[in-house]
Order: structure tokens, then sequence, then C-alpha cells
């Protein structure tokens, strides 16, 4: 194997949880992607107009910021955690199943909603899980945890295109001439992000003839299992109400030798007994106590606040890059045919998904700094080039897949490396997550606001621009990781940037 016996042993140990939580961030995938190829089949359901439709993006993006702030609220306990994963992860199915039972555009976005906050819950807390169990050796599986998100972003059109509409899904006097519009309007239609739409008028009333409810039940029963998965966890961890009395299986002899280092001189016993309440991975509002700042240096703040910051603009990145793509390139200069365009978006998190995969076995012989370093360094060069031969379109297709490579392994390579500065006891999972999300909502609005006034020329603009500040703010990282007082043995374990010794055993504790 590509990884080490120790890593491999304690993998072996976690490999339930670990699939659980991967296979929930399937979950994610699945519920992220859908919408913007079904939401004119959705429109023609609701009978809602474009801009009254597009509303739904708002509030399922909106809510899923909010669930990732309120996410770390659910994981003081390990029961905690699988309970609000177990519920997130049903809810996400039950969404999947009342949506065609929506035939109105308000109840439409208030389902979105819930979905949302089933998705902001699922982000924080498989990542604060994965990191709690692996540690230093997180990557690697952080990593694979973002290939499956990207797996299930790619998979949930492919179940619903054949049942998309051909033809307007609302038949008038006006479909002959609306339809002629719809290629054009579906792949502007993205995930996240609604193109610019209100000069396009379709037919709001008439006969509903739309088959995209089959594709909605199909992908509800593709996620059944998921919520199935946590509940057996639930089941093996005796949290279930009437098997919660039996004792945690121990470790084996050889997988204790091949965890314990020689030169620890730890009692396994305090390790095991050590309660789990202790600081770190806090949720959000938290995180903002102020007992929580007691003691804690400036180098404290600053690694979370320049850590947030580089994913605000790379995930920020991706979501007005994945947005508006296909705007930009059906525009002069390049004029791309509409079909061939709308192939960009596609290959794009295509490329996403074949990078997280790639990242896999490399996170384990790479550190994630230098990772991070060559994902910033990537998206500013790919952006520079994109630039330049900016009247290309063959390199336009070329850029879209690099640019989609660098940025696939950036959120989780980047969160191992602030986790690992500072040694897990921090609220950097948290604070990332949030600021991932709020990247990726502004930079979107800000983008799309910038084009209508500017052109679509200013689209790489702010692309290179976000890319800057990205790799302006990760040497910034760098600096303050530098300053960052190291641990020692007498550490005071009530500090926030002075942690205490850590559980090294990779125990699954409850």
């Amino acid at each position: 194997m590509w990884w080490d016996e120790r890593v491999s042993a304690r993998f072996r140990r976690n490999l339930q949880p670990t699939l659980t939580y991967w296979s929930v961030f399937f979950s994610f995938g699945l519920c992220i992607a859908f919408l913007g190829p079904t939401l004119l089949d959705l429109r023609c359901q609701t009978q809602s107009s474009l801009s009254q439709i597009t509303w739904v993006f708002f509030s399922q993006q909106f809510c899923l910021l909010l669930g990732s702030c309120l996410g770390g609220v659910f994981k003081r306990t390990l029961a905690q955690s699988l309970f609000a994963l177990f519920a997130a992860s049903l809810a996400i199915s039950l969404v999947f199943a009342i949506i065609p039972l929506c035939h109105n555009v308000v109840v439409l976005a208030v389902v979105m909603a819930v979905a949302g906050l089933a998705m902001g819950c699922i982000d924080t807390i498989s990542n604060m899980q994965l990191v709690k169990i692996y540690q230093k050796d997180s990557a690697i599986f952080l990593q694979a945890l973002h290939f499956f998100v990207g797996f299930g972003a790619l998979l949930s059109p492919l179940i619903a295109d054949p049942f998309l509409s051909d033809t307007n899904c609302i038949l008038s006097n006006a479909t002959a001439n609306a339809s002629s519009n719809l290629p054009h309007i579906r792949k502007s239609l993205v995930p996240h992000h609604p193109g610019n739409l209100s000069h396009y008028d379709l037919p709001m009333k008439g006969m509903v003839v739309t088959h995209v409810s089959y594709a909605f039940w199909i992908m509800a029963l593709i996620n059944l299992p998921v919520p199935i998965a946590v509940f057996f966890l639930l089941y093996k961890e005796r949290m279930v109400p009437c098997f919660n009395s039996s004792s945690h299986p121990l470790l084996s002899a050889d997988e204790l030798a091949m965890e314990t280092r020689p030169a620890e001189k730890d009692d396994l016993s305090t390790t095991v007994q050590r309660p789990q309440t202790a600081r770190g991975h806090d949720d959000l509002f938290s995180c903002c106590q102020s007992k929580n700042f007691r003691g804690a240096s400036y180098t404290y703040f600053a690694v979370h606040i320049t850590g947030a910051l580089v994913l605000f603009m790379t995930d920020g990145i991706v979501g007005e890059y994945s947005g508006f793509i296909y705007s930009y390139a059906v525009e002069e200069p390049l004029s791309v045919v509409h079909k061939v365009a709308g192939y960009l978006p596609s290959l794009f998190w295509g490329f996403i998904t074949l990078g997280r995969l790639i990242s896999i076995p490399v996170s384990y012989r790479m550190k994630p700094a230098t990772m991070v370093f060559i994902n910033v360094v990537g998206v500013l060069v790919t952006f520079l080039l994109l630039l330049i031969f900016s009247y290309s379109v063959v390199f336009l297709f070329v850029g879209t897949a690099c640019l989609g490579l660098f940025l696939s392994s950036t959120f989780p390579s980047m969160l191992a490396y602030t986790e690992d500065i500072l040694q897990y006891k921090g609220c950097a999972t948290t604070v990332l997550v949030t600021g991932a999300g709020i990247g990726e909502m502004v930079l979107q609005l800000l983008v799309g606001s910038i084009i209508h006034d500017q052109g679509s020329y200013s689209f790489l603009v702010c692309g290179m621009i976000f890319g800057g500040l990205a790799f302006t703010f990760y040497a910034f990282l760098l600096f303050f990781h530098r300053m960052y007082p190291k641990p020692s043995s007498d550490t005071d374990a009530a500090s926030p940037d002075k942690p205490a010794v850590m559980d090294d055993t990779g125990l699954y504790q409850r």
C-alpha cells in the first residue's frame, strides 16, 4: 500500500466511521448540483417566472452558509454529531421526495432552505470528525472526503438529464417562440448561480408537461442508503436507545503497538479516559466567546483569519467561475456556440473531481502547506494565461481544466494545514468552512454585478485579482505560522495557542 502501516492500521480500525462520513459527503454533492439543470422544469411545476424561481438558489445557498455556522453546535459529543448527520442525510432524501409535490415557488424555496441547512451541517461536522479521528494524518482522508462531494455533484445532473423537457414544459400559444431560448437558458442555470435571465420571456400559464419528478425520486432512493449507514454507525457505537450500555471493544495488541510511539510515555488508560469535552472545534458562536481568547497571542487569531481568507477567495473563485464561464464564452470576443460552451461548466467540475481523486495519494507524500502553495500559484498563473490568450477558444478549455485541477484540493489541504498549525485545538474547521461559504456567495454576487456593468472581459480580471489575493493571504499565513508558538512539554492546556498533548492513539471515542 502507498501509505505506512501505522496509518493503514488507523484506517482499518476507523473504517466504518470513515466510510460513513465519506458517504454523507456524497449526499452533499448530490444535493448541491441538481438545481441548475432542473430549474426550468421546476419553474414549470410551480408556474413561476424565471426571476421568481431563481430565488430558490439564494434560499439554498444562504441556508447552507447558516447550516455551516450552526453545524459546530452538534459536535460536542460523538452522539450529537452522528444524530445530526443522520437527521441531515435523511432530510436530503426527504427533500428529493418532496420537491415533485411543491407546486408553489415559496414552498419550493422553503424546502430548498431545509436542504441548505442539512448540507451546511454535513459540511462542518464531517470535516470536524475526520480531523478528530486522524489529526496529523487527516490530509489524505479529507482529500477523499471532498472527492465524494465532487462525485455526487457530477452524478445528479446525469440522473436528471433524461427527464428534462426538450421543449418548454408549459404549453401555450407562445411555446414555439419560447422554446428556442431553452438551450441558452438551461446552460446559464449552472450549479450555485443563475445567470442574468431577466430579458427572457417564457409562458407562465398553460398545461404543465414535465417528467422531472422521476429524477428526484431516483435521487431520493440513491441517497437513502446514506442515513441508513449513519444509523448503523450509531448502532455500532451503542448510541441507539436500549443499546447504549455496552462497552467499546478494546484495541488489539498489534494495533496498540503500532499506534503508540516508542518515545511517548503517556499512560494509555489516562488517554482513553480523557473527557471528550476538551477545547477545540467549537461552533462559530462558541469560538467568538471572550473566554476562549484569554492568553491567546495575536498569531492565534491571524492563523484563523488568513486561513479563512484564502478559502474565501478560492471557494469564491469556484462559485463565480462555474457560474459565469458559460456566459463569458458565448459573448464576444470568443462567441462560442451555445452547445459547445455548455461543456465548460461540466469540464470544470469534472476536473475538480479528477483533481480530488489524484490528490488522495499525492497528499500522503506531500505536505498540505506545499499542496496549498501549488494550488494558489497554479490558479494565479492559469488566470494570467487566460488573460493573455483571451481570444483562444482552445486555451479557454485547457485553462478551465487546469483551473479545476488546481482548485480541487485547496479546501482539504488548507484545512489540514491550519488544523496542524493550531495543534487541533483552535476553531479552524468552523472558521474555514464559514469563510469558504461566505466567499462562494459574496464573490458570485460581486462578479455578476461587475460583469453586468463592465462587460464579459472583467470576468477574467476578477479571477486574476481573487487569485492574487489568495496568494497574498497564503503568504501571510506562512509568516504567521513561523511566528506561532511551538508546543512544548509543559504547555498550558487552557491556552488556545498552547494545546495539551494530543491523543495519538486514534481512538474513535464518544
